[in-house]
This record gives C-alpha cells, sequence and structure tokens, in this order.
C-alpha cells in the first residue's frame, strides 16, 4: 500500500498574497487594539477570511468598506489604514486576474 505524500512545491499565487494581506492587516488591528471600533473591525475581517467570503470574492469588498469606514471612525494609527489599502489593491488584482 503506497502512502500519499505531501506536495513539496506550491505555488504562489494572488490569492495567497490576499490572505496574507488580511492576516497583516488582522494582526495589525490587534496590535492597535484600543481605537473605537477595533473589536468590530476584527469581526469584519474575520468574517471576510471566512470560507464563505473566499468561496464568493464578491463579498469581501462591502466587507472592506465596512472595516475601512470602522477604522477611519475610530481614529485606526496609520499602519492600520495602509494595512486596509494594501488589502484592497490585492483584492482588486484578484479581480482583475480572476472575476474578468
Amino acid at each position: 500500500m503506497a502512502f500519499v505524500q505531501e506536495s513539496t512545491g506550491y505555488e504562489k499565487t494572488i490569492l495567497s498574497d490576499l490572505q496574507g494581506a488580511w492576516v497583516v492587516l488582522r494582526s495589525s488591528v490587534v496590535e492597535a487594539a484600543g481605537f473605537e471600533g477595533w473589536d468590530r473591525a476584527i469581526f469584519h475581517i474575520d468574517e471576510a477570511m471566512s470560507w464563505e467570503s473566499v468561496r464568493n470574492l464578491k463579498g469581501m469588498s462591502p466587507l472592506l468598506l465596512i472595516i475601512r469606514n470602522i477604522c477611519v471612525q475610530g481614529k485606526a494609527p496609520e499602519e492600520v489604514l495602509e494595512n486596509i489599502q494594501n488589502v484592497d489593491e490585492v483584492l482588486n488584482e484578484v479581480f482583475f486576474e480572476f472575476i474578468n
């Protein structure tokens, strides 16, 4: 009986960049915890990173807008806002590559 072996080579895709951007955003919000609405932002980030959102990428844009609004209104640090912009840029690349 042969054993299934784990693949040793993985191809980096724009989807891995998107996942990475969300992880960096989430980490920056956790590190900056204390601004108004940071906990709500984490909730929506987790929702955006969920399997349901990944299967329906178009659902990420409205969540990102909610996250951006919460963070701007809550006066989140500049690093958080830059990471939101990074997610937005990578998400636009994903749309260009997969949806167009």
